[in-house]
């Protein structure tokens, strides 16, 4: 199953509608660095909102995106995740480390952009 990127202006926009299967979740990572990789973005806004449930492998899964996301250049935020989802995470110890989250996709947008921003006024 291919989960859809979607490509606006600098940012990446991708939305999981389904519960990941630990092959997805690998497949997913490939398409995300790889669409990185091929477009120059400057950011990728994850949106979780819904997943209502989240194993250890899929927690760890997003976690890696994100830093493989960031390797290859791009500002990375995971935006909607569900109370229980967060919840659930801190309980298996598996909280996203050094990855910027949001409430909703707007406000990750958002997030996204002042990264980018901010990223490009830092001297270097």
């Amino acid at each position: 199953m291919k989960i859809p990127i979607l490509q606006l202006k600098n940012l990446l926009l991708t939305s999981i509608q389904v519960e990941l299967t630990d092959r997805d979740a690998i497949d997913f990572q490939y398409d995300v660095v790889h669409k990185v990789a091929e477009t120059g973005a400057e950011g990728l806004v994850i949106d979780i909102t819904a997943m209502d449930v989240v194993d250890s492998f899929i927690a760890r899964a997003l976690n890696e995106t994100a830093r493989m996301a960031r390797l290859v250049g791009a500002e990375v935020v995971i935006c909607g995740m569900q109370p229980t989802v967060a919840l659930t995470l801190v309980e298996m110890g598996r909280e996203l480390i050094d990855v910027e989250s949001a409430l909703n996709l707007d406000h990750g947008f958002e997030k996204a952009q002042r990264l980018i921003s901010a990223k490009k006024r830092m001297p270097g």
